[in-house]
């Protein structure tokens, strides 16, 4: 940005640096989150301090016409009406705004086509770099091509076999955790009541839980059909199906998610169906009220906050033109009365 441009106040670089008694390149890299650091501490501080003052604000246009760089960080996301992305924007914009770069958060709704059309509008508004918490198998394609253009991270839910950098949880131990929790307890017949299965998130879950019931010797009943989408109508929709297809219900039930689980309580406690007395029931991801809830779940932990600091992490480390290897983070089983009864 030229040093006598203005910022969105008004007020320019030059009226800083006079009020500062410094230089006005001094100023410009003070203000500068990519250059601050080649000025001293004590220095920087009294700039930000009087350039508060006056009221100065950058002219972000300017700057991004300079440098090639919007400052901008495009984040996709499934539903921003589910507690579970809320923690990760808070970490990801808290890290990403150590280098002065701001979110510009869009919803898919998880669906196909919107999600095309919001991958377009980023680029075409010029985004340095994207997270994408909501990618499903059809959207591989798409989200390839768009990183040839610009770094993408995906942050939650993986993509099998792409190249595009990712940060996720342990899904397959999760899964097992959930099984090996019920086989602590004593049941012997169980069901699953899976997440759409072009996520791949459920899938690994469903692989683990199998496995370790396999291992443990319990005995598994697969329910007809799974959910298309990871939603409180879509849990208690399979948990119906689950009792239409069976005159014995098993004695733990895993749900996918929280809010699936949250259906399937619904439908349970409409038939009269006591959890955990008749049947116990877990969930997945720990969603900030589950805890609240009668009975409170058992659910896993799934560590959001981090997921999304450590996406932004990446993406700035793409943008300083270094490597980054895939995270993957570990979950952890959460006991709470959904599947044991009170003391």
């Amino acid at each position: 940005m030229s040093m006598r441009n203005s910022g969105s106040t008004g007020v320019t670089l030059l009226d800083v640096a006079r009020e500062a008694g410094v230089h006005v390149s001094t100023v410009s890299r003070a203000l500068d989150p990519a250059h601050h650091a080649r000025v001293k501490d004590a220095t920087r501080l009294h700039i930000e301090a009087v350039a508060h003052k006056l009221g100065y604000r950058p002219d972000m246009v300017a700057r991004g016409l300079q440098s090639g760089r919007t400052a901008a960080v495009g984040v996709i996301v499934a539903d921003l009406g589910n507690t579970f992305i809320t923690p990760v924007i808070h970490g990801l914009t808290a890290a990403v705004e150590t280098a002065g770069m701001m979110p510009m958060i869009a919803e898919t709704e998880d669906d196909h086509d919107r999600f095309s059309n919001i991958l377009d509008h980023m680029l075409s508004r010029r985004v340095d770099a994207m997270v994408v918490t909501s990618a499903r198998t059809a959207d591989r394609e798409i989200l390839e091509a768009a990183g040839r253009i610009v770094p993408i991270v995906l942050a939650g839910r993986p993509l099998d076999g792409t190249s595009l950098a990712q940060v996720i949880v342990d899904e397959v131990s999760g899964g097992r955790l959930v099984a090996e929790h019920f086989a602590g307890l004593g049941h012997r017949l169980v069901a699953q009541l899976r997440g759409p299965l072009d996520v791949a998130n459920f899938p690994r879950r469903a692989s683990g839980f199998s496995a370790a019931c396999t291992e443990a010797g319990i005995e598994e009943v697969l329910v007809d059909e799974a959910a298309t989408l990871p939603i409180i109508d879509e849990g208690r929709r399979i948990m119906q199906v689950l009792m239409d297809q069976t005159t014995a219900l098993p004695s733990a039930l895993f749900a996918h998610n929280d809010l699936m689980a949250l259906g399937a309580l619904t439908l349970l406690r409409d038939n009269g169906i006591v959890v955990p007395d008749d049947i116990a029931l877990a969930g997945y991801n720990n969603l900030p009220t589950v805890g609240h809830v009668s009975p409170s779940l058992t659910t896993v932990n799934y560590p959001s906050t981090d997921v999304g600091r450590i996406a932004g992490e990446m993406i700035l480390s793409l943008l300083a033109g270094d490597s980054v290897v895939d995270v993957v983070l570990e979950p952890e089983l959460v006991v709470r009365h959904s599947t044991q009864t009170k003391a």
